[in-house]
């Protein structure tokens, strides 16, 4: 059963009668946190990192949460931050695996919290700490979900699970400053800045769950993975994490003040405000500005280049863009692994109905349609590569490598930034749900690094899946505690340079390949 929060995270939480005297209490910096056991790992859910962020408090920088007296119940997980409604899923993938699990108690503006998995609390262990931040672009998701509960990587590698929401979309990151001056200098970054108090609240905690507070990696998936990236490019960030993993959405580049200044000022034409009238931003039901933002926000365009929210470049906060032209130097000291998976488009054009009956023609107009005609010379060389591939398999070949090829670019400007360690996988293996049409789809392998492919609908039921689970999440955790992916469990996974290209190719024979599918590769040198 899931239960809903009924009270703001900012009231003193008493401890709930049903909660035994034997449940796992925490002393954090802030007081006494009540959690609960799973199979013999301590769960801790909604706690409180920062102060609230509504009203007059909207796109200031955030605060630390307010410390209370007694013992706080933090067995539920908080809301998320506002967005738009849950998209709707397909029919014919509702039908293979299923709507999404709803395990948020709604949403708040009030939702800078985390949740923490361990294997032990304050026996001076020193796990190494993962910090999963949550995809979704720059404008949905939590830390809640069911692909992303702690409980089984935690026990897999005795290490600590955090995971955590911040503010979203228009409320997270919104270039004010020329409207409303100097003290919303730091509105654009808003939400990068919530994670930047997020880690410092893991590193001023991470003793109190057994963590090592010098030992912190940060990961993520799609929006999640480029918010990787940005933390890289902010010096506020530095020293807060020691690793860095980014799956399926390289954060090459920010957007500029002048694109930020743009969306603020189409978001106020929206709402039917004057540039005069901004200050109304401030005051307006949060529901109103996510219902102006839908309108200005296609879903799933960022993953082709199209990004519409997200940070904005800020003298102090975000003074250069992550990895374009180059590398910043905050990243150069963070070793990375970096990936996608080899279908990502699948996801969103696997069912879609024109699919079966296109051909190259219709491949090359929609390619084109996508990416402009800088990409009219890919669909002919990967037809030569592919000769007996269908057309509608050429295209989403073609469009997920646009996810592999700036994962690529990342990595080699990360590379040439710095001597800390690049390592570049491709996730290949493939769903049988819904008659394989997913392939290997954009985060397809979330539920494998958090080994939780038992209760993804998505993963099948073949047993295979665990196994590669195990492959997969043990890469993760060593890559934390050691620096080096292929420590166990794998075969060796040497680091990525431009001279080899080695990539590891996660599967059901995992391994290691040099420059894989590279004339398709190459074909990507002259898109830019």
């Amino acid at each position: 059963m899931i239960l809903k929060l009924t009270m703001p995270l900012t009231q003193e939480v008493r401890e709930p009668a049903m909660i035994v005297a034997s449940s796992p209490v925490a002393s954090t910096t802030l007081g006494e946190l009540r959690g609960t056991t799973d199979s013999g790992i301590h769960v801790f859910k909604g706690i409180p990192y920062g102060a609230p962020v509504s009203g007059r408090a909207r796109w200031l920088p955030p605060q630390p949460a307010h410390a209370w007296s007694g013992v706080r119940a933090a067995t539920r997980f908080g809301p998320a931050a506002p967005q738009a409604t849950r998209a709707v899923r397909p029919p014919a993938l509702v039908a293979a695996i299923g709507q999404p699990a709803v395990l948020d108690a709604g949403q708040a503006e009030d939702c800078l919290v985390v949740n923490v998995w361990t294997p032990g609390l304050a026996d001076g262990v020193g796990r190494p700490v993962l910090v999963w931040i949550h995809g979704g672009g720059y404008y949905s998701g939590s830390g809640a979900s069911l692909h992303t509960q702690g409980t089984n990587l935690a026990r897999r590698g005795d290490v600590v699970v955090v995971t955590l929401n911040h503010r979203l979309g228009v409320l997270g990151y919104l270039k004010l400053d020329h409207l409303l001056g100097a003290d919303y200098a730091a509105a654009g970054v808003a939400g990068m800045l919530d994670l930047v108090l997020a880690l410092d609240w893991v590193r001023d905690n991470a003793t109190a769950f057994g963590g090592d507070p010098s030992n912190v990696s940060i990961f993520g998936c799609s929006g999640g993975g480029s918010k990787v990236s940005h933390l890289m490019a902010m010096p506020e960030a530095q020293g807060l994490f020691t690793r860095a993993i980014v799956q399926s959405g390289p954060g090459l580049r920010s957007m500029t003040p002048e694109a930020g200044a743009d969306l603020t000022n189409r978001l106020l034409v929206t709402l039917g405000l004057s540039e005069a009238e901004a200050d109304q931003l401030l005051v307006l039901p949060p529901e109103q500005l996510m219902d102006a933002q839908s309108k200005l926000v296609t879903p799933g365009a960022a993953m082709l280049g199209g990004s519409q929210v997200g940070p904005v470049l800020t003298d102090h906060h975000l003074p250069a863009h992550p990895f374009e032209p180059s590398a910043a130097p905050t990243a150069a000291k963070v070793p990375l692994i970096i990936g996608c998976n080899k279908d990502e488009m699948a996801l969103g054009l696997g069912f879609h109905p024109r699919l079966t009956t296109l051909d190259d023609a219709g491949a090359q107009a929609w390619i084109v349609g996508a990416l402009g005609d800088r990409a009219a010379h890919l669909l002919p060389i990967y037809r030569r590569q592919r000769p007996e591939a269908n057309a509608g398999d050429l295209l989403i070949t073609v469009l997920s490598d646009y996810m592999r090829t700036r994962s690529i670019r990342l990595a080699e400007r990360k590379a040439a930034g710095g001597s800390a360690p690049v390592f570049m996988y491709r996730f290949d293996w493939q769903t049988p749900v819904a008659g394989g049409k997913l392939r290997s789809c954009h985060a397809l392998e979330v539920p494998f690094v958090f080994d939780n492919v038992e209760v993804a609908p998505i993963t099948g039921t073949q047993p295979e899946r665990t196994r590669l689970a195990a492959q997969v999440s043990t890469a993760w955790i060593d890559f934390a505690r050691s620096g080096d992916p292929g420590h166990s469990g794998l075969t060796e996974w040497p680091t990525y340079a431009p001279t080899d290209r080695a990539t590891m190719l996660f599967n059901v024979d995992s391994r290691v390949v040099k420059d894989p599918d590279g004339a398709e590769r190459e074909a990507w040198s002259a898109f830019d």
